[in-house]
């Protein structure tokens, strides 16, 4: 993800918090790798200069700005959304499935964001591999991975959960040791309308976070060259298409899976 005047331009908007003296040592290790300040949480609330703020909290990573400081705070979900089933491998069912293909087994997800795509590919049952140049994102991924590792399910038939590969994805995607069958993008686009107060949460977070990926055309030329056989770009309905005009479009309620095939 293109960061344009988000977190990662400037520290100083972020922050790492602790609640009890127990998490002092990760949190500082968290914070160390961040280049950011450590604060104790009441310290946290009074300074104005931070905006958003990582803290260990319920048993996770998460990720919280000024009004979620007292409580809750945004984390990687690593269960079903909902409408998906618990079974594994899930259903290759409905658009998102039909533009991954079904002779699709591995995937690189280039713009991981909060890491949904990769984990419902991943329950879909293909053997994904998941960008993020977002610092802050890919250390709130890389706690849910942790989780998910962990989970009864994903142990019990010992399941390679999503590999994480942090940096920019138009470099890693030129060094791609083995060309993917898929490359899946999720590229930041600008909002076609002021943004409601309704905007879902984790996304307008994102948004503040990250900015527009202003470099998504490179992006594209990037993942096709590196494909081995297709690109998918997610995209908002209203716009236009990354690419060239699709090979494929497989449209849903706000969404367009657009689908590039290599010759």
């Amino acid at each position: 993800m293109a960061e344009v005047g988000g977190v990662a331009d400037d520290a100083s908007l972020l922050a790492v918090t602790y609640e009890t003296e127990g998490e002092v040592v990760r949190s500082r290790e968290l914070a160390d790798r961040l280049g950011v300040l450590l604060l104790p949480i009441e310290e946290a609330k009074l300074r104005q200069s931070a905006s958003f703020f990582l803290i260990y909290r319920d048993g996770c990573l998460k990720l919280l700005d000024r009004p979620l400081l007292n409580k809750g705070g945004l984390m990687v979900e690593i269960d079903p959304r909902p409408g998906e089933q618990h079974s594994w491998p899930a259903p290759k069912t409905g658009v998102f499935a039909q533009a991954i293909g079904k002779k699709t087994r591995t995937i690189v997800d280039a713009t991981a964001g909060w890491g949904q795509d990769s984990l419902a590919m991943f329950r879909m049952g293909y053997r994904v591999a998941c960008i993020e140049r977002s610092p802050v994102m890919a250390e709130l991924i890389r706690d849910g991975l942790e989780r998910l590792a962990e989970k009864d399910w994903v142990r019990r038939r010992s399941l390679p959960v999503p590999e994480l590969i942090v940096g920019d994805a138009i470099e890693i995607l030129q060094g791609l040791p083995e060309r993917p069958d898929c490359i899946y993008l999720d590229p930041m686009f600008p909002p076609k309308r002021k943004k409601s107060a309704q905007a879902k949460k984790s996304m307008a977070v994102l948004r503040d976070i990250l900015g527009d990926d202003l470099d998504r055309e490179a992006l594209f030329g990037a993942a096709f060259a590196a494909t081995g056989k297709r690109v998918v770009v997610k995209s908002p309905d209203y716009a236009e298409p990354l690419g060239a005009k699709p090979d494929q479009s497989f449209r849903g309620k706000l969404v367009r899976y657009d689908v590039y095939l290599k010759p």
